[in-house]
């Protein structure tokens, strides 16, 4: 795998040639894409891979004999490698392919959690975190009789720490937290929320949805229990992601899925089951995304995750402070620390028009409540308008879109 160390000047020019859908219009119009904390588009060399994958080397893995089966396994578990240098994990085997992040909360969830939380047992969230990390926990307590606590957080969009540690007890044995923010763009101290979960005995998940794109993901430093992230957010096809989990964890932990590659032995009388990762992932899995998926991660090496969180830290103080400016638009979410996202409201003005008059001018921005429900009733509003930036969006692209926005708004105030 290209390593950081290596990485390339970053032009920004230079990477939106990679990137085919950029080229186009939409209505008329250039496009605009800001709609990446949804999902990211994707690098010609994912789509090659892809193409490969079924043009030449089409073929179950782990159990073929002939050539494709064996190539086509090769490519797989090199993607599992990649992903374990991404996030800095001691074994490979602690790296669990799954289709994203709402399917590793759900797996955590229905396996080490159905053996570990009981009645009367606490579970910690926070106030912004995405409906896949609360519904399944929710399920889970009500199955158990267990109990969930809530994190609360500033105006600011930030974390109130000292409550968090009000909420921490002997009770408490799972803490769920979100590392970057969907809706607001926080990044949150999950180092210092996972020692502190820790001291109690706590088992603390990190979604990393949107950190891992932005952020360096280093899991031995954290001393994170789990942490999972979705491909379709790093470049990589939708239908993939990674589930990271501490070996002594998963090897515990009772299988997710039953049937084929999760087993050792089957009989009717009885079935043993494989050892991690090969456990939790029953059935043929989805070859052509997890082998494109390394080239995601490669891709994003070679320009190195420091240069690129640089380069949208610009976008992302340029197009606040254009954005500020407006009258009547509030920022939802000006935590000191953020990702690349930007939500805000505009009195008078009701988010989806926004989004559909945007659309009109070829500009893409994701609007409504973002799977953050609990966190709008938080800030008082049905939704927001937001936009996202990626590594491949340009300082001009924010200038047309100020411009449009203020059109918008002239036409709907």
């Amino acid at each position: 795998m290209e390593k950081t160390l290596e990485a390339q000047a970053f032009d920004v020019y230079t990477v939106r040639k990679d990137f085919p859908i950029l080229h186009q219009e939409v209505n008329g119009k250039p496009l605009i894409y800001f709609d990446n904390a949804a999902t990211s588009q994707k690098p010609q060399v994912v789509i090659d891979a892809l193409d490969t994958y079924y043009l030449k080397n089409n073929a179950n893995i782990h159990r073929g004999a002939h050539y494709l089966a064996a190539k086509s396994t090769e490519d797989y578990e090199e993607t599992r490698s990649a992903i374990q240098a991404f996030l800095n994990a001691k074994n490979v085997e602690e790296i669990i392919f799954v289709r994203g992040v709402t399917e590793a909360v759900n797996l955590v969830a229905a396996t080490w959690g159905r053996a570990n939380i009981g009645e009367g047992d606490e579970i910690i969230l926070s106030e912004m975190e995405h409906h896949s990390n609360i519904v399944p926990w929710q399920l889970l307590a009500e199955e158990k009789g267990a109990k969930i606590k809530v994190i609360p957080i500033t105006d600011e969009g930030e974390l109130i720490l000292d409550e968090f540690e009000k909420l921490l007890s002997p009770r408490t044995k799972l803490v769920s937290i979100v590392h970057a923010s969907n809706a607001l763009g926080t990044v949150n101290p999950v180092k210092e929320i996972i020692k502190k979960a820790h001291q109690q005995g706590a088992v603390v998940f990190v979604d990393g949805a949107q950190a891992s794109v932005h952020l360096e993901i280093d899991v031995q430093d954290l001393d994170c229990d789990f942490y999972a992230f979705s491909g379709h957010k790093v470049y990589a096809p939708t239908g993939i992601g990674a589930l990271y989990g501490k070996i002594d964890l998963l090897s515990a932990m009772p299988p997710y899925h039953g049937g084929g590659e999760m087993i050792k032995e089957v009989s009717f009388e009885k079935s043993t089951y494989n050892v991690p990762p090969h456990r939790f992932e029953a059935g043929t899995p989805n070859i052509a995304d997890g082998i494109a998926f390394k080239y995601a991660l490669e891709y994003v090496n070679r320009f190195g995750k420091k240069n690129i969180a640089a380069y949208e830290d610009s976008l992302l103080s340029y197009a606040t402070e254009q954005m500020q400016a407006i009258t009547g638009l509030r920022i939802i979410g000006t935590a000191a620390q953020k990702v690349s996202v930007i939500s805000f409201v505009v009195e008078g003005a009701h988010h989806s028009d926004i989004g559909t008059l945007l659309d009109a001018q070829g500009i893409a921005i994701r609007t409504g409540h973002h799977c953050t429900q609990p966190l709008m009733k938080r800030y008082q509003v049905p939704g927001t308008s937001r936009v996202s930036f990626a590594m491949y969006n340009t300082h001009e692209e924010v200038d047309a879109f100020v411009i449009a926005l203020k059109k918008v708004l002239k036409m709907l105030l």
